[in-house]
């Protein structure tokens, strides 16, 4: 089959070492805030022993560049195995006793979509919500993307995994090496929930909301410590510093650090940054004229920083909640609906189709209609000036008719539980989007715990395939991949 099954164990031991360390990292909470801890050190401990039982015996087996089909399968069974682990400090606890539950919860930690089945988020221990926003943490930028700024220095090379972990087209290199790379988004990930935390606190947030909701935002995974949300806040400071970071993290990590190095021109340049900026600030105005316009005699300062809030948690699939959009009226519902699938850039922590995408299939529509005047035309698609090659163009194409494809399958699965059609609907497409929050029974002020276990096992699989970009999971069920070239 020409896969190397026992490197790819090697690097799953490396990754279930790394859970296991940072499940440790909740103790100094439960200590600090006088909670039962002992869950959480045997849940380390099992992971940990775990980890050392596969990485130790196949320890000889590491190679020094990981093949395609190799990098294929240590991504996604690698997000398996850490959402498997992810469920012990849950089930341990007796927090969440269903194994389903549980598993619906982390795995929707991991893949940074926010969907939760908790009905009483604040009823939970602070050490284990730490572990749940650690969990989107960790996910938002990849664990394997730690792997792979590690990995060199057990001498393996990382190059396969960043390429199928990495949301998006192909992520751009900020360095030549791969490694350099991934240390780099690390530390702009790291200075970026820091600052955020620090803002936060000033804003009036104590220290452990303000930590947590830093990680979930640079996450865009949308987790919070209140039921409530964001909206337990109803300061215009904190909503204003959360809008900003959610911004930043659903936009290329290249143009983020661009932009740290006061290379704004070079950021403004890039034509998916300003189509993403300018769809936020459109849409937004948009909601807000609509607002403005039906909902009466209404404070059009805060009318304004919910729409413009609600937008951008949406686009970058972050999913924090200020107020119940699904009241604002079906025009703007459609629209809700409609960002769903537009996703945040590509390179960034964010879900979705991608921004870059849509460009790209739009202006491949407008040269289709040329062409047909023009048939002996050369009409390449450019991006930023620089034509694409006619591969990367098919390949956008049939990520979208698959991703639509997926959509369907998954809305045709959700018929045979217990959801409406319209709750459903937002269900399937707020799972593969990694959003959180959808329409219906799953909208902004409701949850997941009512969905039966199939509906859950359905739209956790969603989740999966959302957040690695459907062919990283997808390709395990070719007959081609499992040929022998």
């Amino acid at each position: 089959m020409n896969i190397n099954f026992k490197a790819i164990a090697n690097i799953l031991g490396l990754l279930l070492l790394f859970n296991g360390v940072f499940m440790l990292f909740c103790l100094p909470f439960a200590i600090y805030y006088n909670e039962p801890y002992n869950y959480f050190l045997i849940s380390s401990g099992i992971t940990i022993i775990s980890g050392l039982s596969i990485f130790l015996p196949t320890q000889k087996n590491k190679v020094k560049e990981l093949r395609k089909k190799d990098g294929y399968m240590v991504v996604s069974l690698g997000w398996i195995t850490m959402s498997l682990f992810g469920t012990l400090p849950y089930v341990i606890s007796g927090e969440i006793p269903s194994f389903t539950d549980a598993f619906f919860e982390t795995i929707s930690g991991f893949t940074t979509t926010g969907a939760s089945i908790l009905n009483d988020i604040e009823a939970l221990p602070l050490a284990l919500l730490f572990w749940r926003s650690l969990t989107q943490w960790i996910g938002g930028m990849g664990i394997i993307v730690l792997a792979v700024a590690i990995l060199p220095l057990l001498g393996i090379g990382g190059m396969q995994l960043f390429v199928a972990e990495s949301p998006g087209l192909s992520p751009d290199k900020m360095k030549p090496r791969i490694q350099d790379t991934a240390k780099r988004l690390w530390v702009i990930y790291i200075g970026l929930t820091f600052t955020e935390c620090v803002l936060l606190i000033i804003g009036g947030m104590n220290f452990f909301d303000a930590i947590n909701h830093s990680l979930t935002t640079m996450a865009t995974g949308g987790f919070s410590t209140k039921q409530d949300s964001v909206a337990y806040w109803d300061s215009p400071f904190i909503q204003y510093v959360i809008i900003v970071f959610m911004f930043l993290a659903g936009t290329n990590f290249t143009i983020t650090y661009y932009g740290l190095k006061g290379k704004f021109k070079k950021a403004f340049a890039n034509e998916e940054f300003r189509s993403y900026f300018i769809l936020c600030v459109v849409v937004s105005l948009g909601i807000f004229g609509i607002m403005a316009t039906n909902l009466g005699d209404i404070n059009l300062e805060k009318a304004f920083r919910n729409s413009l809030f609600q937008v951008v948690s949406i686009i970058t699939t972050t999913g924090f909640i200020t107020s119940d959009y699904t009241l604002w009226g079906s025009g703007v519902l459609v629209l809700i609906f409609i960002l769903m699938f537009i996703g945040g850039s590509a390179g960034s922590t964010a879900g979705g189709i991608k921004i870059v995408r849509h460009i790209i299939i739009f202006k491949n529509t407008v040269l289709e209609i040329k062409r047909q005047m023009h048939p002996s035309a050369i009409l390449p698609v450019r991006i930023n000036g620089k034509a694409i090659n006619q591969d990367t163009t098919y390949n956008v194409l049939a990520f979208i008719m698959l991703y639509f494809s997926v959509f369907l399958v998954g809305l045709i699965l959700m018929s045979f539980t217990n959801l409406d059609f319209s709750s459903s609907l937002g269900a399937v497409a707020t799972s593969i989007g990694n959003i959180g929050p959808g329409l219906g029974t799953v909208g902004p002020v409701y949850n997941f715990a009512h969905i039966n276990d199939f509906g859950k096992w359905v739209l956790s699989i969603m989740m999966l395939m959302g957040r690695l970009e459907l062919f990283t999971v997808l390709i395990l069920f070719s007959p081609f991949f499992w040929k022998n070239y």
